[in-house]
């Protein structure tokens, strides 16, 4: 069975009323317009795949919350903050009317990289993750599976070899998994549409 979707990590949640932060809405918008591309979506098991999140303040960032894919457009009801979270332990601390999403960790490994970073996107593309694999981009290693500590680890050192503010990787052990980041939502969404201009062309 695949494990695709699910919480790999230990969690602390608390459920707490959603938090509203600056550039929710920007980044919410820009979630929708990737539902609209199936960049983010559910597959034929229903299982979610994709998700969006901002920094909030230090190492916190608010993030789509678990089994969102299908949903097209989100509420903040929806979302997310991650308060804290531990690489090496694989633990995240979480509050808000959601659980975070399964891919908190390696979005916490990028913000935690690079302070200059301030939007994380991770979407599923089976065009954009073979042409990129195809041309060389930064990648993690096949044997790093996604929701582990091994992925997280590999994505800090991508982030370290990319040495800048925005970029995009693609994770050779997630299948159709790609990631942009950005210091902005604007900037970490057009990775993400220059890549499917790229691959997608029709």
């Amino acid at each position: 069975m695949s494990t695709e979707g699910y919480v790999k990590y230990s969690a602390e949640h608390k459920m707490a009323p959603a938090v509203e932060t600056p550039n929710w809405a920007l980044l919410n918008d820009a979630r929708t317009r990737l539902h609209h591309l199936a960049l983010i979506g559910a597959n034929s098991s229903g299982i979610g795949y994709g998700n969006v999140s901002i920094r909030v303040k230090g190492n916190e960032f608010l993030i789509s919350g678990t089994a969102t894919g299908a949903v097209e457009k989100l509420s903040l009801n929806q979302y997310c903050l991650v308060r804290s979270f531990d690489l090496k332990q694989n633990h995240v601390v979480s509050e808000g009317p959601v659980k975070a999403s399964s891919e908190s960790m390696t979005h916490g490994a990028i913000y935690l990289s690079n302070p200059a970073v301030n939007c994380v996107i991770h979407i599923h593309s089976r065009e954009l993750f073979d042409g990129m694999l195809r041309d060389h981009y930064p990648r993690t290693p096949a044997e790093a599976e996604y929701g582990t500590p091994e992925i997280a680890s590999a994505i800090e050192k991508c982030v370290a070899e990319i040495a800048g503010s925005e970029g995009t990787i693609v994770m050779a052990g997630h299948d159709e998994g790609v990631i942009a980041f950005g210091p902005s939502v604007e900037k970490a969404l057009n990775l993400i549409l220059e890549l499917n201009k790229k691959y997608r062309p029709h």
